[in-house]
């Protein structure tokens, strides 16, 4: 359905669809964890902080939308452990980048919390390339071409 100017619709937009996915309190924090491999239920309480029916709740929705797999270690009592799926870890290099800008605009050098060290031995500075020319990318290289029928850059067209 197009939009008409006016339209109390907002913008057709896949940051959107994925902040509703992930952007609930704890969700993002939930996938840090299983990414750091702390995917047992109370590994997860204490690392997050996160009120155990609230946290479950987190790990059914990502389990359902294919970010998590959910795995029985033991069978009496039944526990289990949660990983991520290959859709889960391209959320990773997210996470990363985000880590990266708190530490760049909300600590000091001396107050990160953790350091990321990449496999080539050297401390993991995130970036975002384009995978066709290799180029970093920058806000003023940057073409917005809306794709959703009634949708210009500045908002819905006119009916």
């Amino acid at each position: 359905m197009a939009a008409t100017k006016g339209s109390k619709e907002p913008r057709p937009c896949s940051i959107a669809d994925t902040l509703a996915l992930v952007g609930e309190k704890y969700s993002l924090l939930v996938l840090r964890e299983v990414c750091l491999r702390n995917g047992r239920f109370d590994q997860l309480v204490r690392n997050i902080g996160a009120p155990r029916d609230v946290l479950a709740t987190r790990l059914r929705r990502l389990v359902d939308a294919g970010i998590l797999t959910k795995r029985a270690y033991s069978e009496r009592p039944q526990r289990f452990e949660y990983r991520p799926t290959p859709a889960g870890l391209e959320l990773e290099p997210v996470l990363m980048t985000l880590m990266a800008w708190g530490d760049r605009h909300l600590r000091t050098a001396d107050d990160r919390p953790m350091v990321v060290e990449h496999s080539c031995g050297n401390e993991l500075v995130p970036t975002v390339t384009c995978a066709t020319c290799g180029d970093r990318i920058h806000h003023e290289d940057l073409i917005a071409h809306p794709q959703a029928p009634g949708w210009t850059v500045a908002g819905p067209t006119a009916a």
